[in-house]
């Protein structure tokens, strides 16, 4: 059994900042690859950030320059460091962990979300 839990969501201003985390739980040797995505309403699910075990980085569009992706891999932890944020990246944020490697196999898992409300 593999489980991510996100924490850090919350309100904010429009500039302000926020700093989400993810953690990984379970029998797990090793993840390729974890990674934030983000929901907005009425939007399809899309990705902000990921990043490789090997810290190679890769950033939509809309986050870069002012989003930074890190990760602990002797924790099994991904952060998301969110700075300057704008009203349009109001969403729900999702963890998500591609390359598992378990006892028993390869595994993609998914997070239950965290919501980030960025108003005035």
């Amino acid at each position: 059994q593999v489980q991510l839990v996100e924490s850090g969501g919350g309100l904010v201003q429009p500039g302000g900042s926020l700093r989400l985390s993810c953690a990984a739980s379970g029998s797990i040797f090793s993840i390729y690859v974890m990674g934030w995505y983000r929901q907005a309403p009425g939007k399809e699910r899309e990705l902000v950030a990921h990043i490789t075990s090997a810290r190679f980085t890769n950033y939509a569009d809309s986050a870069k320059g002012r989003f930074t992706i890190s990760r602990d891999n002797a924790n099994n932890m991904v952060f998301l460091q969110m700075n300057s944020l704008k009203p349009e990246d109001t969403a729900v944020y999702y963890c998500n962990a591609a390359g598992v490697r378990t006892a028993i196999g390869i595994l993609e898992v998914w997070g239950q979300g965290t919501l980030v409300t960025v108003s005035s």
